[in-house]
């Protein structure tokens, strides 16, 4: 089952990506990234850019309408995400809690819902 890690960052912690972060953080980061890989379980992950570069668009009344920057005006946004092959949540649960994000912000555990898409549009 696959299951998606979804990290936020404060806009402080968004700041620190322009100091390239301290030292700990980045090697913290990447032997986070090797343990994934070593355990076979890596799919796919990426950082995304500070929330203002993002745009949210909705369709009311058959007329677009676009937003700049995040839907919702929050302490922290997404950062980026992390997608595991995983046996089952407690195990995607001991992966976010050793994610480096954990420690400065917040990491979401949610399953994908592959099976659901596939179903939706094939009848």
């Amino acid at each position: 089952m696959q299951f998606a890690l979804m990290i936020y960052h404060t806009p402080e912690e968004f700041d620190m990506r322009k100091n390239d972060y301290s030292d700990p953080h980045l090697g913290a980061w990447r032997a986070y990234y090797r343990a994934l890989a070593d355990a076979g379980v890596y799919v796919g992950a990426d950082a995304l850019e500070v929330p203002e570069t993002g745009t949210t668009v909705r369709l009311r009344d058959g007329k677009r309408r676009v937003q700049d920057g995040p839907y919702a005006d929050t302490k922290e946004q997404l950062a980026g995400f992390i997608i595991l092959e995983l046996p089952s949540v407690d195990a995607a649960l001991e992966w976010a809690a050793r994610c480096p994000g954990a420690s400065i912000g917040a990491v979401e555990v949610r399953p994908l819902a592959k099976e659901a898409l596939r179903r939706g549009f094939t009848g």
